[in-house]
């Protein structure tokens, strides 16, 4: 096992576009490291470059301490996993995944022990004689896992593996990746879109946008504190919205609706200026079910109801309310507000309902730079 540190690691291709921008990260001994963001943020180009498929512009990319800028990919002792799994076709399962052993003349003795280790680990111990074709999609990510596993490498590198499999297989095959990583520890950097996936997975996370980090944190920490308007847009599902206010005092004043901050806001909440208002679905609550207690109450016009089970999706206008768009978002939802509701909340398209808005789920950023300072 390795660490793996990104020193001041840049990737610049022929035609000037800049992939990954002066990176700079560790990922500690042993860690399942989470690399998201947007579709062309630059998190598989700097995957592949601690692989050895992709050239370095500049920095330095170190394995275990050792600078592996120039060493072919069988030289750096990591594993990876594709999106498409990469088998051969006319190999059987067991020769897949003894292959890299085979590259590299292991005995047919110890190839066999190997194989027969890993595929235990992972479940497929019955599908050796089996060729690719007649495999399922989560079987052949198993296949790929254990080719990976073969080798006993010093790291894994996961390139969106799970994109494939349907949803209810991606929630199974997560959880089976937590329950091998904890029992083989190994170091892991796991790209992926899904935030879903990053805060399921992830012991940290890095959240990339134009190939520049923009926060590396928990998952949680990520949720609760995130650094910028791109942070807090992209981590939740719905994400946060986003309204303009002005700060007065220890106050937020939106629209004709005056929210009293939380005393820990302190003194990064005084002055007089105007901000960027983040709130989360979950920060407000129907209010025929949850008493007000003080707090703020909105009068939302429904534009949209989404009954899930479990909860109740809300889209809705609040005269007053200038939302700011962050991020992608339907274009007929655009200037909706979203809330997380009660399952038992009850609404129409055209309809009214009282919000309490809870203040203690307020995030502020300014409205030039998008960084958070409450």
């Amino acid at each position: 096992m390795a660490s793996i540190e990104f020193v001041g690691v840049s990737k610049r291709f022929p035609d000037g576009t800049v992939a990954v921008d002066d990176m700079s990260l560790v990922v500690e001994d042993g860690e399942f490291m989470i690399f998201v963001g947007p579709s062309g943020c630059g998190k598989t180009t700097a995957l592949r470059m601690v692989a050895g498929l992709e050239g370095i512009t500049s920095g330095e990319i170190r394995i275990g301490g050792r600078v592996v800028n120039d060493l072919e990919p069988p030289d750096r002792d990591i594993a990876m996993v594709f999106q498409n799994y990469a088998l051969y076709p006319h190999m059987t399962v067991a020769a897949n995944i003894g292959f890299p052993l085979k590259m590299q003349r292991f005995s047919k003795a110890e190839m066999q022990a190997r194989v027969a280790e890993v595929t235990q680990q992972v479940g497929i111990g019955a599908l050796l004689d089996r060729k690719p074709s007649e495999l399922s999609g989560g079987q052949r990510q198993r296949v790929a896992m254990a080719r990976a596993m073969v080798r006993h490498p010093q790291a894994y590198l996961m390139d969106e593996p799970l994109s494939n499999l349907d949803a209810k297989l991606r929630v199974q095959m997560r959880a089976e990746l937590v329950k091998l990583h904890r029992r083989l520890s190994v170091t892991t950097i796991y790209v992926t879109h899904d935030q879903t996936e990053a805060m399921t997975l992830g012991q940290r996370v890095a959240v990339i946008d134009q190939g520049v980090i923009q926060q590396v944190e928990t998952p949680q920490n990520l949720y609760r504190n995130p650094t910028n308007t791109f942070v807090a847009s992209f981590i939740g599902s719905p994400p946060m919205n986003f309204v303009e206010g002005r700060l007065d005092g220890g106050r937020v004043v939106i629209g004709d609706h005056v929210v009293d901050l939380p005393e820990r806001a302190g003194a990064s909440a005084t002055g007089d200026r105007d901000v960027l208002v983040g709130l989360r679905p979950e920060d407000f609550a129907d209010a025929r079910l949850a008493p007000a207690g003080g707090a703020s109450v909105v009068r939302a016009e429904i534009d949209l109801a989404e009954q899930l089970g479990p909860e109740t999706y809300v889209y809705f206008q609040v005269p007053g309310f200038e939302v700011v768009e962050v991020g992608e978002r339907p274009a007929d939802l655009e200037g909706s507000l979203c809330a997380r509701l009660d399952p038992r909340t009850s609404a129409a398209p055209g309809e009214s309902l009282d919000l309490v808005l809870n203040p203690n789920g307020v995030r502020l950023f300014d409205p030039q730079t998008g960084l958070a300072f409450f």
